[in-house]
Parts: structure tokens; C-alpha cells; sequence
């Protein structure tokens, strides 16, 4: 049986196991992943709009992984509209990278098993391979990795694909919008809080005393061979 600072440690990483998968549970189905406002330039430039007047032509825009809200405004009051990715956009953002950020964020939700791991190293006798330190290891850095990889692809998709002025001109033939303002929401950050407490579970596995397992794997051959020699 592990000790009780081990007991505690595994029990504290698996609180965070925990908070970080729920965690990104809820936030991956919030459209509050970036929100800004969208200038109507065709209504702005047609009335020569400037200072003040802009705000009659300024709407606004918020959205997340899966949909989101969009308000166009073009000097006779807002449209207000709500819109899915899948299927209604399909043919305006890029398919593939979207649907890379929607994969490794289920790999994130779906390898709350690790916590399973982590209870059973604390309270427990694990077994090798997938249970041992191997398995401790190979989960919590997997959960770390796909969620830095959901915030890059989602970053790209936003800022390089210039997504925002893709949702908003969707199925506008009168007017041009183009985004205004454009910051990344509370979403967004909180799933940034969910890579690191997986980079601080991480920390904690090793605080255990639990070793890496291939470097354990090669202390093991070097003390065979020691004893051969002798």
C-alpha cells in the first residue's frame, strides 16, 4: 500500500483529474469562446458614417466550439440570430480544423478515466503497464497535450482564418461586415486553466516518488547486468 503523503498527493491529483474534466465538459459546449462586434461597412460607407455615427452600424458577435449568437446592424435597428456550425456552416469555415479542435477536446473530457488510475494508485495496489506509472503518466500527458492543442487550432482557426468575418457574412448577399473588435472569452481562458492544472497533475505524479517509467525500465537492465557481472 503507498504511504499517506502518497495517499494525499494521488488524492489531490485526482481532484484536479476531476475539476479539469468537468471543467472542460462545460465550457467546450458554451458559445463564449471569443466575442467582439462587426461593422456593417456597406451601410457605413454609404452614409459616409463616422465617430459616433458608427455605432448605428456596429453589431455584435459571440460564439464557441459548437454555435453561438450574432447581432448585424446596418442603420435600421439589429438582426438578431443564432447559428450552428454543424451543419449550417459547414461550407464557410475550414471543416478540418475545426474538427481537430472538437476531437482533441473530447480526447480531453473522455480521459477523465486517468482519474480512475489516480484512486487506484492511492488506495490500492496497481498493477503494471496501463495501471502502474506508465499509465499515470501516459494519460495525464496526453489530457495536457490535447488541451494546449485545442486552444492553438482554435487560436489559428480564429486569427488566421479570419473566422469571425467568415460566421458573420455567411449568407449575406446586400451587405459586407467585416470584424471590428475581437477577443478571445472566458471560455477560452478557463480551458487554458485546464491545461495547467493537467501540467500541475503532472508535477504531483512525480512529487509521489513514482518514477518515469522507461528511465525505471533502464535501471532495472543496468542492476541485471551489474549482477551478471558479478
Amino acid at each position: 500500500m503507498p504511504s499517506l503523503q502518497q495517499t494525499l498527493l494521488f488524492s489531490l491529483s485526482g481532484v484536479l483529474a476531476l475539476s479539469s474534466g468537468l471543467l472542460s465538459a462545460v465550457v467546450s459546449g458554451l458559445p463564449l469562446w471569443v466575442g467582439g462586434s462587426v461593422l456593417c461597412l456597406t451601410g457605413a460607407e454609404l452614409v459616409n458614417a463616422s465617430g459616433p455615427e458608427l455605432e448605428k452600424f456596429r453589431g455584435e458577435l459571440s460564439y464557441g466550439l459548437l454555435g453561438g449568437r450574432r447581432v448585424r446592424q446596418c442603420g435600421l435597428g439589429g438582426r438578431a440570430s443564432s447559428f450552428y456550425f454543424f451543419p449550417e456552416l459547414l461550407s464557410a469555415i475550414p471543416v478540418g480544423l475545426h474538427v481537430s479542435v472538437l476531437f482533441f477536446c473530447g480526447v480531453v473530457v473522455l480521459f477523465l478515466r486517468g482519474l480512475r488510475l489516480l484512486l487506484f494508485n492511492a488506495f490500492g495496489r496497481p498493477y503494471e503497464t496501463l495501471q502502474g506509472p506508465l499509465g499515470l503518466y501516459l494519460w495525464t500527458a496526453i489530457s495536457c497535450v490535447s488541451s494546449c492543442l485545442v486552444m492553438i487550432l482554435f487560436a489559428s482557426e480564429v486569427s488566421l482564418n479570419h473566422l469571425s468575418d467568415r460566421i458573420v457574412n455567411f449568407n449575406e448577399a446586400s451587405f459586407v461586415y467585416r470584424t471590428h473588435s475581437e477577443r478571445f472569452g472566458r471560455c477560452f481562458w478557463l480551458f487554458f486553466l485546464v491545461f495547467l492544472l493537467h501540467a500541475v497533475n503532472f508535477l504531483l505524479i512525480r512529487l509521489t516518488g513514482v518514477q518515469f517509467p522507461f528511465r525505471g525500465k533502464e535501471s532495472e537492465l543496468s542492476g541485471g547486468a551489474a549482477d551478471l557481472m558479478y
